[in-house]
């Protein structure tokens, strides 16, 4: 069995990190998106050209998390709290 980056979400729909790998994961996604918009917004002229360019990209990069997440995680869907066992104290 592969060891799991990401667990599915306690409560919606979507995952958390639980491994170094995972947190990893997160923090470079956040660095990018941060680079991203600052590279961008160095060389824009108006906030609208700023975000006409900026948008895209970020949604590409959340393609990518959403792919490792998907490669590396259990699979997703929708539960609302842990599954209580039935006749247990």
């Amino acid at each position: 069995m592969k060891k799991l980056w990401f667990k599915r979400k306690t409560y919606g729909w979507g995952w958390t990190p639980v491994t170094w790998q995972g947190w990893l994961t997160i923090i470079i996604f956040v660095s990018l998106v941060v680079m991203n918009f600052r590279r961008i917004d160095s060389v824009s002229y108006s906030a609208s050209d700023t975000l006409a360019n900026f948008i895209p990209q970020t949604a590409l990069l959340i393609v990518f998390l959403f792919l490792i997440c998907y490669r590396k995680g259990e699979s997703p869907k929708w539960q609302w709290g842990e599954k209580k066992e039935d006749n247990k104290l």
